[in-house]
């Protein structure tokens, strides 16, 4: 399975238009995921952000010039304007995918957003690149699965899917261990949604998710 992840920003007073115009091609889209098999399409939305996240199988070619493809995006793309290159995934700044449940019922799906400070891209990937490093060879068993972070145009996105029946309330312990590293973090973005409003007192906006397609 191959994972995408794409972003854009919606253009001033687009927003109601942009989700009015994906209800409209909402059953063209889902025909045209299904027919090449892309499966957990989902996109967020946060403030003016959109972030779209889906899966492929490993045989899965993207053809830029698919005139259902490109027909589906000329309907809505007035709306908003690339953060992503089309057609290419932005770049990776970490993955946890641990055991990928199949089934999502019971699965709590997580969306984040945050801007990164000037000069700030690579010390957030190295950062993020010690954690893959400490794990090694080892599989996450959960609750998270399926955890990736990208990165385009200054902004971060995050995607994870969490199965509910493995969490626990954090202990003291793993709560200062989570304040340490967002210090750190906080200092070199600023959020957009609202993950760590428990830490700061601020309020920032929440992901919502507009549309979620799982696929045959």
């Amino acid at each position: 399975m191959n994972r995408h992840a794409f972003a854009m920003q919606l253009n001033p007073g687009q927003q109601n238009a942009y989700r009015q115009t994906l209800g409209k091609i909402w059953p063209s889209l889902t025909t045209y995921l299904d027919e090449n098999q892309i499966r957990n399409f989902s996109i967020w939305n946060a403030e003016n952000l959109i972030f779209g996240y889906y899966e492929t199988s490993d045989t899965f070619v993207s053809d830029p010039a698919d005139p259902a493809k490109t027909a589906l995006i000329r309907e809505i793309e007035s709306t908003f304007t690339w953060i992503s290159i089309p057609g290419q995934d932005m770049r990776l700044m970490y993955h946890n995918f641990g055991i990928v449940r199949d089934s999502k019922e019971l699965i709590r799906h997580r969306m984040f957003m945050t801007k990164l400070k000037p000069g700030c891209e690579e010390e957030y990937k190295s950062r993020h690149d010690g954690l893959i490093a400490a794990r090694g060879d080892a599989i996450d068993p959960g609750p998270d699965s399926n955890f990736s972070i990208w990165s385009a145009g200054g902004y971060i996105f995050g995607y994870d899917e969490i199965d509910t029946t493995m969490e626990t309330e954090q202990t003291e312990e793993e709560k200062a261990t989570t304040i340490a590293w967002e210090t750190r973090q906080l200092e070199i973005m600023d959020w957009i949604t609202n993950d760590v409003d428990w830490m700061t007192g601020e309020h920032h906006a929440a992901s919502v998710r507009l549309a979620w397609h799982e696929g045959k």
